[in-house]
């Protein structure tokens, strides 16, 4: 067997999960601003795309491409000024699909306050020269945080799949004059009920 995340695996063997974390560091500039001065959220959603493909593209050996984002919060703003870190590891990977967890975290290097604004979940797909889903590296959980995160992404997946069949269910179910009643005490007002 190669030596896990060495140039000379061929693809089947293990890459452990630190072979492919990424750290991707920028300063928070004027440009990023929003109207209310603080820095916009699509600056933010743009990074961690770049750092999660960074960190898959390395695991994977070959081009990503993001096919779902999960929990982009925004717990705090980001200022103008601040350095913005986007810390991100592959947590879990399936055939020819990685989860990479990304924590976001901004500095304020006047006074040392450190915080963390975001939690997010990329899934990416591996592909290869002709556009087509390409199977990926095992992945080697060093510790127990690595199993940890593992463990609990399939628990999301499993949960997301739940909610989406249970949502397509009540979506086809919903008749609307059946349930207009629901939307009273609601900021709407309903001008065609056909």
């Amino acid at each position: 067997m190669a030596n896990p995340g060495s140039d000379d695996s061929d693809g089947s063997d293990p890459k452990p999960v630190s072979y492919s974390r990424t750290t991707l560091t920028e300063l928070m500039i004027p440009s990023y601003a929003n109207f209310g001065g603080r820095v916009h959220g699509g600056i933010l959603l743009s990074l961690m795309d770049k750092v999660a493909y960074a960190c898959a593209a390395k695991h994977a050996g070959t081009y990503c491409v993001t096919v779902s984002v999960d929990g982009v919060n925004f717990r705090q703003p980001v200022e103008v000024g601040e350095l913005v870190s986007l810390m991100a590891s592959v947590n879990y990977v399936g055939r020819t699909s990685l989860v990479v967890g990304i924590k976001v975290i901004a500095e304020n290097v006047k006074t040392g306050v450190v915080k963390h604004t975001n939690t997010s979940y990329f899934t990416m797909v591996a592909k290869d020269d002709n556009e087509n889903p390409t199977e990926v590296p095992p992945l080697l959980l060093e510790t127990p945080e690595d199993a940890r995160r593992f463990l609990e992404t399939m628990k999301r997946r499993e949960l997301r799949a739940s909610y989406a069949e249970h949502f397509d269910n009540a979506k086809t179910r919903m008749l609307l004059s059946e349930n207009l009643s629901l939307l009273a005490g609601e900021r709407c007002v309903v001008l065609n009920q056909d």
